[in-house]
């Protein structure tokens, strides 16, 4: 079979890297494309994953500017994707990869786990064959873009729980990155600024990150999601941060960091599917996954950054659950039938 992935922000990667090498394991032909956002290329080059560049990069914050990134984004697929006769494709969210499929007779699969991002999923969902999200989304939520059984499928748990499946972090990713081991070591994850669906600024982050970036008893390691939130972190001279120059072993800093304190919702599953503990920042609409995790105290709502109780934490003090990315391959590949 012949299969081809469009990847297309930095939160992908690790989400189809166990994917690709059960695929190519097996004897199928993987195809990936990806567009030039935040770490995505970096990413894909970290992990050894092959990848065609194709299109024009992010289109900004401005609808005016994503519908003309779209447009010539859609036109480059298209001319890369003829005559490669694909069998299906796969995305995770990438709507300019299941319309320019869809114009193509290529069956398609998109996956998402945050229901709220209505104009990408009225385009994705509705020009895909099958549509994949975690069970935990409501039917009624997903119905108004066309996202009802058989075309919607749906799985148990964590997307996280399955591509983190057979991950353990690497020992020595925290002093690599120069973090005191005797400090308190905290990740934090910036708001995705230039999503249409987080339009409004998010103070409590910056107030959170000012607070831990100056208290000598922590490591605060800032993971931005582009080059500009990386210049404006840096600007602020915190003693305590540490701002990494490139991409790095993001789940391994996770596994192994004390607390874990996200705008964001990856890096928010992904502490929780490793067992670390973690706050939410989050200042846009909670989708259905995150109040979940928030009613079972899995993942915890950040309001205050004075209330944050700082301290180390038992590594081995959280059991993992682990579940079968085959299972997720096999309800994404569903479309070629």
């Amino acid at each position: 079979m012949r299969v081809w992935i469009d990847i297309t922000n930095s939160p992908h990667v690790p989400f189809f890297r166990p994917l690709i090498r059960i695929l190519e394991e097996r004897g199928d032909e993987v195809v990936v494309t990806a567009r030039q956002y935040a770490q995505t290329l970096e990413l894909l080059t970290l992990h050894g994953i092959a990848h065609h560049v194709v299109g024009p990069g992010h289109g900004g914050a401005t609808r005016l500017g994503k519908a003309r990134a779209l447009a010539g984004r859609m036109r480059a697929l298209r001319s890369f994707a003829k005559g490669r006769a694909f069998d299906v494709a796969l995305t995770h969210g990438s709507h300019e990869l299941t319309l320019t499929a869809r114009s193509l007779g290529i069956p398609s699969t998109t996956a998402f786990d945050y229901e709220y991002a209505w104009l990408q999923h009225q385009l994705g969902c509705r020009a895909a064959t099958k549509v994949v999200v975690p069970d935990a989304i409501p039917l009624d939520r997903l119905d108004r873009y066309g996202a009802r059984p058989p075309k919607l499928l749906r799985y148990v748990g964590l997307k996280e729980e399955y591509y983190l499946a057979g991950f353990e972090p690497d020992p020595a990713a925290l002093e690599q990155l120069g973090a005191s081991p005797e400090r308190i070591v905290v990740v934090l994850r910036p708001p995705p600024e230039v999503s249409l669906y987080h339009r409004h600024g998010n103070p409590l982050f910056a107030a959170t990150l000012e607070r831990l970036g100056r208290d000598e008893a922590v490591c605060a390691i800032v993971i931005p999601r582009t080059a500009e939130q990386r210049t404006r972190v840096r600007e602020l001279r915190l003693p305590s941060a540490i701002v990494p120059d490139t991409a790095i072993d993001t789940q391994s800093i996770v596994a192994l960091a004390d607390l874990v304190i996200s705008a964001g919702g990856t890096m928010n599953r992904e502490a929780v599917a490793l067992g670390t503990p973690v706050y939410t920042t989050f200042a846009g609409r909670l989708g259905a996954v995150d109040e979940w995790l928030i009613r079972e105290r899995r993942l915890l709502p950040l309001r205050d950054p004075a209330a944050l109780v700082l301290e180390k934490r038992d590594a081995g003090g959280t059991e993992r659950v682990r579940r079968d990315p085959r299972l997720l391959l096999d309800l994404l590949l569903s479309a070629h039938g």
